[in-house]
């Protein structure tokens, strides 16, 4: 055992604290990744956080150590609430698409989809918006669904998840 979970803990809640350092780690013994991901489990919300941020930086490195773990971010990690967890999860299923099945997409989009209608946390607004928009280019039915919602998000008194939602309607215009 690395420890990981102690090593994610402390220092100021918004910094990495040990997190690239252990990410290092993990892509140079990728066995190690196990112990990793279940960091998410960890009742610190910071050690949630940091592992969110992980697990963007190792997907960006290599997404194959991500892969045989698909079912279980659309699931148990899905089911976290916190709304880091939430907008990694948006950004991960973006870079991971090529290697979600049929079924895998459809409940990433499902997921992606409650989490537009129901978060309030701007920055999951914002990633889940983002997402599902570039979704949305290949999937009319996806787009007529986003397309109320962006126009909803276009009043909302936070500029840049108001701007965000215009700029994406008007993509998804063209």
């Amino acid at each position: 055992m690395q420890n990981f979970e102690n090593r994610l803990k402390g220092g100021h809640p918004n910094s990495l604290g040990n997190t690239v350092e252990i990410v290092e780690e993990v892509l140079a013994t990728p066995t190690h990744f196990d112990e990793f991901f279940n960091c998410y489990f960890s009742d610190d919300e910071v050690v949630r956080l940091r592992v969110s941020n992980g697990m963007k930086r190792i997907a960006k490195a290599n997404k194959k150590l991500l892969e045989p773990y698909l079912d279980r971010f659309l699931t148990e990690i899905a089911a976290i609430d916190q709304a880091s967890t939430q907008w990694t999860l948006a950004q991960l299923f973006l870079m991971l698409e090529k290697s979600l099945s049929d079924t895998q997409l459809n409940q990433a989009k499902s997921l992606l989809k409650n989490n537009l209608a129901n978060h309030h946390d701007w920055i999951v607004l914002n990633t889940t918006m983002d997402t599902l928009a570039k979704w949305a280019k290949k999937d009319p039915e996806l787009k007529t669904w986003v397309a109320p919602h962006l126009a909803r998000l276009q009043k909302d008194s936070r500029k840049s998840v108001a701007n965000k939602a215009k700029k994406l309607g008007q993509q998804l215009e063209k």
